[in-house]
């Protein structure tokens, strides 16, 4: 994977339906990177992986999903160009990260969870290198966002300064300005 040198990992919910806005918000952000020359990894499974992974097929870019093997588990979306399969959670997460650009959070559960504070934490204690971590949808993160800002900041577990690794985005555009800006601040 370390030919790809513009990745973007796109993190969401595998059960977000074609009609959802967050699936369409997905979609418009994967084909406008892809447009811009940026590869889209996601988890090469349906919701918003589909979504990433179709927006990079639309806009003729490259489209990779790391797959996991479980037996009872979904099919690779058809808009997948590179497949690549693992057997462990723990070391398709790493290649999440690994390659990355920067990660764009969209609405999901448990797994969508767990994949943006692992990266946090990784970030937060300079095991991985800082690259932007954008969340989409305001709304729907608010009320995590205020719990953090509570609870965690309040009673010191994580400094206020850590809320400088989240950037916010409502629009596809958000997204790369916010991954344009990073890298050009960086120079």
């Amino acid at each position: 994977m370390s030919y790809y040198k513009n990745a973007v990992t796109i993190f969401g919910s595998a059960r977000t339906k074609e009609e959802h806005p967050h699936y369409k918000a997905a979609y418009e952000t994967a084909k406008l990177l892809a447009k811009n020359k940026y590869d889209i990894i996601t988890g090469g499974g349906h919701g918003i992986m589909e979504a990433g992974n179709r927006g990079a097929y639309d806009a003729n870019g490259n489209s990779i999903g790391l797959c996991i093997e479980l037996p009872h588990e979904q099919k690779t979306n058809p808009y997948v160009k590179e497949e690549i399969k693992f057997r462990y959670f723990f070391a398709r997460k790493v290649m999440f990260v690994k390659y990355a650009k920067a990660l764009i959070i969209f609405p999901g559960g448990f797994g969508t969870m767990d994949e943006m504070f692992e990266t946090l934490t990784l970030i937060q204690t300079k095991v991985l290198h800082r690259i932007p971590v954008i969340v989409y949808g305001k709304e729907f993160y608010n009320d995590l966002l205020n719990w953090i800002k509570k609870d965690m900041i309040n009673e010191q577990y994580i400094d206020v300064e850590d809320l400088d690794l989240l950037n916010f985005m409502e629009t596809p555009k958000d997204a790369l300005n916010i991954i344009k800006k990073f890298y050009k601040n960086k120079k």
